[in-house]
């Protein structure tokens, strides 16, 4: 599409002029002229089209001269640049024009090798500022769908969580930038069993945050149809992998569930880093049940293993953002540093203390450096 110039003077022979002068870009496609004969008319013809870069406008014309032009393109056309013509030595003029707005000069008589040189310097300048206004819009729009992407994943965290005698929970996430990829829920199957899940979407950004908000969606109706920890991942599992012909992610998971009447824990785990079970000073890792991501590869195998719990243990489940957490020197937290905080100050902490310990420990660990990922902690203390 050619750059467009909207001509404005009231000398009629300016048009043949400039026409011939410029035949060769016209018909090239480079450059396209539009002529108006004073201020009023120029403006006139911009709103009836919007795709004028330049203005090239003398400054003494009848109904509106140039001078008023430059004001009213200054207030409802921004974006373009305007280009004055004017009388030699007549710097008055120029210097007003200038100050009005006005992006250059030229002077009469025109010159018409300098009129194409300021002309195609002015157009630059315009398609500059263009690209700019709309690469300004675009990140706005996009500020305002991150930030509806961020409302919406925060609907569906936790606020509140099961209450039983014999149970006590709590869980956390805070999002590397607006929108996170991570997961976790809870909730009673019944009177007396508790599902609980926490999951790491692979990648980034809004894709990733919706895929989580599917996952969480596909986890929570497996479980609710009461299926073993086996069988609630390959359903999840099964799903998800068919979506991936409209994308690349898929999710690591832990899915338990929890006896309330007997202590005994059953659970799964989808290429999940395992999670602790804290009695007392010590700590042991929950990882006997393994298996591929969710979502990774058309064939899997998932295992389910059951631990039996005393009361007063204590689960703690996390994300990687916990335990790569990394600082200025890149250092990352680790997980000696994690099971070293737990085994000295677990069995000391309510549940949501604790939660909120392994998350500001990590945070203080990292200090300035920015978060690399999501960090998400959830914890199930049996009573």
């Amino acid at each position: 599409m050619p750059n467009k110039v909207l001509v404005v003077d009231d000398e009629p022979d300016l048009e043949v002029l400039i026409t011939q002068r410029f035949r060769k870009r016209i018909r090239a496609e480079q450059l396209s002229f539009l002529f108006a004969s004073n201020g009023e008319d120029a403006l006139a013809k911009l709103q009836a089209d919007g795709l004028v870069d330049v203005v090239l406008t003398d400054i003494n014309m009848p109904v509106m001269d140039g001078l008023t032009l430059l004001l009213r393109l200054r207030e409802a056309h921004p974006l373009l640049r305007s280009v004055i013509v004017s009388a030699y030595g007549d710097m008055p003029n120029i210097r007003t024009a200038l100050n009005r707005g006005a992006f250059d000069f030229i002077t009469k008589p025109i010159d018409f090798e300098d009129l194409e040189i300021t002309l195609d310097k002015a157009i630059r300048e315009a398609v500059e500022r263009k690209q700019a206004a709309h690469d300004r819009d675009r990140l706005l729009g996009l500020g305002r769908e991150l930030e509806l992407a961020r409302t919406i994943q925060e609907s569906l965290v936790p606020r509140s969580f099961p209450q039983h005698e014999r149970l006590s929970v709590f869980g956390t996430m805070i999002p590397a930038a607006q929108v996170g990829g991570d997961l976790f829920d809870c909730f009673m199957l019944d009177n007396h069993r508790l599902a609980f899940t926490i999951g790491d979407v692979s990648g980034k950004g809004i894709a990733a945050a919706l895929f989580m908000a599917v996952s969480r969606t596909v986890l929570r109706v497996a479980a609710s149809k009461g299926l073993s920890p086996q069988a609630c991942l390959t359903e999840a599992h099964q799903f998800l992998y068919g979506e991936r012909r409209a994308t690349s992610h898929f999710v690591t998971c832990f899915y338990g569930i929890l006896d309330l009447t007997t202590g005994q824990l059953e659970y799964s785990r989808a290429g999940h880093n395992p999670p602790y079970l804290v009695r007392g000073n010590e700590v042991q890792t929950l990882d006997a049940a393994s298996g591929l991501p969710l979502g990774m590869l058309r064939k899997v195998n998932y295992d389910t293993a059951t631990v039996q719990l005393a009361p007063g243990d204590t689960l703690l489940l996390f994300t990687d953002g916990i335990t790569e957490a990394m600082n200025p020197r890149q250092e990352e937290y680790g997980e000696e540093r994690l099971v070293q905080m737990l085994s000295a100050r677990a069995s000391s902490l309510s549940v949501e203390e604790l939660v909120r310990l392994v998350t500001q420990e990590a945070i203080a660990f990292a200090e300035s450096a920015p978060a690399s990922d999501d960090m998400t902690v959830l914890g199930v203390r049996y009573q």
